[in-house]
């Protein structure tokens, strides 16, 4: 820990210059390498080198990590001689590397010798438990840098950010309470429909809604019922289905694509309760 930390984005760097970067080049290994230059993997020796995005390395790239991380030595480019060097190496990508292994699009080898301590993070829709801390958090941090004093917010307020599926994670949940900070015209967070993205909340909501049965015409054909009357009838309908169990693999929250938290939380809203016997 008291090493040094280098960090390098895979993603970020062009396809040219990664080897380069990771490595060094010694002085004419290329049209404009007019000095030596040292790598990352040497700067970081004796310390840690957090490769971010990894997922996004050149095929031709990984047969050389590999090597760094099997002999712990390299050379730089353009040069012949072997440097050692002893480097812990903490990688990071969005991608299913497994999937990518298999696919062929990662090599195997070089994933199996990064998968020795895997730390799985979940999205933020898996976990909606951190959303409070995290709104509270944020909420501080742009309201001391904007200049604005906002010390409430709403319990339906956090239960429309705590409803939502999130798909961009923590970032887009960062930029939604900056932008509410800015728009809200007093000392109470405002999450108005202009801050909040309607398409996600209403895809969510859909993910409850079974495609409607054909209707028969008729003189006493029922009158159409509201999302939430839909909503309430599947959700009950499937937690009678699981004998109302709401988690595991079998649960009604798996087969409504949902966490169980989220779950409870819609059949509360809803009134969907265990005394309930039959869809209303």
């Amino acid at each position: 820990r008291n090493r040094p930390l280098v960090k390098v984005n895979c993603a970020a760097l062009p396809t040219g210059l990664i080897e380069s970067e990771l490595f060094g080049h010694e002085k004419g290994a290329f049209t404009g390498a007019i000095d030596r230059r040292i790598g990352r993997f040497e700067l970081a020796h004796g310390g840690t080198i957090f490769l971010d995005e990894i997922g996004d390395m050149p095929p031709d790239l990984q047969a050389k990590l590999l090597r760094v991380l099997q002999e712990q030595e390299f050379e730089r480019v353009g040069g012949s001689n072997l440097i050692k060097v002893d480097v812990r190496v903490i990688a990071a990508t969005n991608r299913d590397l497994f999937r990518s292994a298999s696919e062929g699009t990662f090599r195997q080898d070089l994933y199996y010798r990064l998968n020795v301590f895997p730390v799985q993070m979940p999205p933020l829709r898996e976990r909606r438990e951190d959303i409070p801390p995290l709104v509270h958090y944020f909420v501080r941090r742009f309201s001391l840098k904007i200049g604005r004093k906002i010390t409430r917010i709403q319990r339906e307020t956090m239960e429309r950010l705590m409803n939502y599926s999130w798909p961009g994670n923590v970032r887009e949940l960062e930029n939604v309470i900056e932008r509410a900070v800015i728009l809200s015209p007093g000392i109470e967070l405002e999450v108005g429909p202009g801050v909040l993205p309607e398409i996600a909340a209403v895809a969510s909501a859909q993910a409850f809604v079974p495609r409607p049965a054909p209707v028969e015409k008729g003189p006493e054909a029922p009158s159409p019922q509201s999302i939430d009357q839909v909503e309430r009838n599947h959700i009950l309908e499937v937690l009678m289905r699981t004998n109302w169990r709401i988690e595991g693999s079998d649960g009604a929250a798996a087969l409504l694509n949902l966490n169980p938290s989220t779950l409870r939380s819609r059949m509360k809203k809803l009134g969907v309760q265990r005394s309930t016997q039959a869809v209303s």
